[in-house]
């Protein structure tokens, strides 16, 4: 029973009273009946750990410039021209509340937070305990007092509570400057919650970082929608694309807040980007699909649709991003 109230936290949204809503006016929620008939039907996925790499090891992550490391879920390490940024950071064992009870991570971070280099920006996507470790954040603020938190607006609570100070919250389309590259937090298909009482009393977004030359884009987390197209118009193409793949089955519950990997393909083609790569899988188990599902449904969504540059990543692989 707590494993479906944690999940109830992370992926089902329900009984909203929403203060915000998704850029077609819609807040995502679900019916008692569907939640019943999702109880109902619940299969079991099948479990795997996925291969995880010690590339990182054979550069010095504070010294070298322009790359790219996927550590689990939706957190990345990337340094861009001299800027070192961490999306989503969660390093805890599970993304819950709770340190003994909640989804557990079916392989480690392919780093710890002592192995990170010092960080300039956090960006948090939403307030999903698998995108915002509290936990997680506490340590980073303290072993890095400067580090800068950009967070959806409605959130800034959390931080004050655990004393995290440099925190800014942003409304979609806002953006700040630092360092020669612009922040922008975007609107995407999702929703918000941190307890069963505060249903989409904060934002949800993506976050596309500009800087003198291109593009990233981090997606957070998200259903399909036109909000892709409107990002691309407003702020151009980005050259990469970090897009989630998993946390989709059963389709018919979740679809509106989680894309499948076909979906992740036409985001990626919304949004003109030149390299795209699959995130939001393969860490935690929150829905039915099986661990290894969104990577060989994208393998195979790829060759069908005769896109390139679309692919998954091994956690701690480096990826030198182009000059």
């Amino acid at each position: 029973m707590l494993r479906y109230l944690f999940l109830a936290l992370l992926v089902i949204p329900t009984l909203v009273f929403a203060k915000y809503k998704n850029t077609d006016g819609e807040a995502i929620d679900k019916s008692i009946k569907d939640l019943i008939r999702w109880q109902i039907n619940q299969k079991k996925p099948i479990l795997a750990s996925i291969d995880i790499s010690n590339d990182w090891r054979n550069i010095n992550l504070e010294t070298e410039d322009n790359y790219l490391i996927w550590i689990g879920h939706s957190t990345f390490l990337i340094k861009k021209d001299g800027l070192t940024i961490l999306t989503d950071p969660v390093f805890s064992d599970r993304a819950s509340p709770f340190k003994r009870f909640g989804p557990k991570r079916l392989i480690p971070p392919s780093l710890s937070i002592r192995d990170l280099p010092p960080i300039d920006i956090v960006t948090v996507s939403h307030n999903h305990y698998d995108h915002l470790d509290i936990r997680s954040l506490k340590k980073i603020s303290k072993k890095y007092p400067k580090v800068l938190f950009l967070i959806p607006k409605g959130d800034k609570d959390i931080f004050n509570k655990r004393n995290i100070k440099n925190v800014i919250e942003f409304e979609w389309w806002q953006n700040t400057d630092f360092k020669n590259h612009t922040f922008t937090f975007t609107p995407v298909k999702h929703w918000s919650a941190r307890g069963l009482f505060d249903r989409n009393e904060s934002l949800w977004g993506g976050w596309f970082i500009n800087s003198k030359d291109y593009a990233i884009y981090h997606a957070g987390d998200t259903g399909y929608s036109k909000d892709f197209i409107e990002t691309k118009i407003r702020l151009g193409a980005p050259k990469y694309a970090l897009i989630p793949i998993g946390a989709y089955d059963p389709e018919w519950f979740m679809s509106a807040s989680h894309v499948n990997p076909e979906d992740s393909i036409k985001i990626m083609k919304d949004l003109e980007a030149q390299h795209g790569f699959g995130m939001h899988w393969g860490t935690f188990t929150l829905t039915a699909e099986d661990t290894l599902e969104p990577q060989k449904r994208l393998n195979n969504a790829v060759i069908a649709d005769g896109i390139e540059n679309f692919k998954t990543l091994i956690p701690g692989e480096v990826v030198f991003l182009e000059q």
